[in-house]
């Protein structure tokens, strides 16, 4: 990605005990990028987040945003830093727009840009209607853009954020999805979650950390392709389901196909695979169509995050990790 880097992580450990939370890891993020951190519960991103944000310190290595070191430099670091955690740290018995001046405060957002710095904070997270409700009294996908105003304030360049989307409903997660990606217009972000199709959505880029250690690092659509070892699609056919599947099963580069539940009277779905680096899409259309089998619904099967992660990690087991160029 282009831009210069604004957050450098190099060899970054963390140990409790003998346990080993952060092993060793190395990543950079650009000015302007916005990146998914994605794993498993107990792969070690909430705990790199927090080095990174200065909540905890480092057992080894270096976190450096814009040239500032978070150890040597914190207060001037963290000044560039908005953190949303998972827990979104709000006090319920104040009202949105006192805790947002209280948030001012700690910042130390001067007094006479208070009140501008509060109108564009809850202009651009859309909560202008819910100052003056307590934070208790709001739903979950208020709370969270309140969560949101408060990390924006002080106009840091990088955004930290923990499972942003975690406990909403699906109109929700497209609003606080739609609101990230505006914001990164002016700022650097970096996304935590374990939802690929959250962070496909509106991140430039994904690290995947699992055990400790970063195990791919790429674009999410060149993640899904390259990580693919196979192309899977499903298929609705109308057509007598086993001459279907015995045409499907004849063309050449298929690997794989069986038919599926029946969702539409006279049709029949099937799942079908082909062999790496096959596309099959065209000699299956000339195939149906000198049957007189109307092809209804093709659609790839976008691989999981539960596909992606079995992937990485059996190779990292192997010994080999995919991680590409674009660090």
């Amino acid at each position: 990605m282009g831009g210069r880097p604004l957050i450098e992580v190099k060899n970054l450990t963390k140990r409790y005990g003998q346990h080993v939370a952060v092993d060793h890891v190395d990543f950079t993020v650009n000015k302007g990028e916005i990146v998914g951190f994605l794993g498993p519960n107990g792969a070690g991103k909430s705990t790199t987040m927090n080095i990174i944000t200065g909540y905890i310190s480092a057992t080894e290595g270096t976190v450096k945003v814009d040239g500032l070191d978070i150890l040597e430099q914190p207060q001037e670091t963290k000044k560039k830093i908005g953190y949303l955690p998972e827990l979104p740290p709000l006090y319920m018995d104040m009202t949105v727009e006192e805790y947002l001046r209280f948030v001012c405060q700690i910042k130390k957002v001067e007094r006479n840009n208070e009140k501008e710095t509060l109108y564009k904070v809850m202009e651009l997270v859309k909560i202008k209607d819910m100052r003056k409700r307590l934070i208790k009294n709001l739903s979950k996908g208020y709370k969270q853009r309140v969560g949101l105003a408060q990390a924006l304030i002080g106009k840091p360049e990088v955004l930290i954020l923990d499972e942003p989307t975690v406990g909403l409903d699906p109109k929700q997660i497209i609003e606080i999805r739609n609101l990230i990606k505006g914001l990164g217009n002016d700022h650097t972000i970096i996304l935590s979650s374990h939802i690929l199709s959250e962070v496909s959505a509106v991140c430039d880029r994904v690290i995947i950390i699992d055990k400790g250690k970063i195990v791919a690092s790429d674009t999410p659509d060149n993640l899904s392709r390259r990580m693919s070892q196979s192309n899977r699609f499903m298929l609705r056919i109308q057509g007598p389901k086993q001459e279907v599947l015995d045409t499907i099963r004849s063309i050449e580069g298929v690997k794989f196909a069986e038919a599926q539940r029946v969702r539409e009277q006279g049709t029949c779905d099937f799942l079908v695979e082909s062999h790496d680096e096959v596309d099959i899409r065209e000699e299956l259309f000339y195939a149906m169509s000198e049957k007189k089998y109307p092809i209804l619904q093709m659609k790839s099967m976008d691989l999981t995050l539960e596909d992606i992660f079995l992937k990485v990690t059996s190779q990292q087991k192997g010994g080999a990790t995919y991680v590409s160029d674009l660090q």
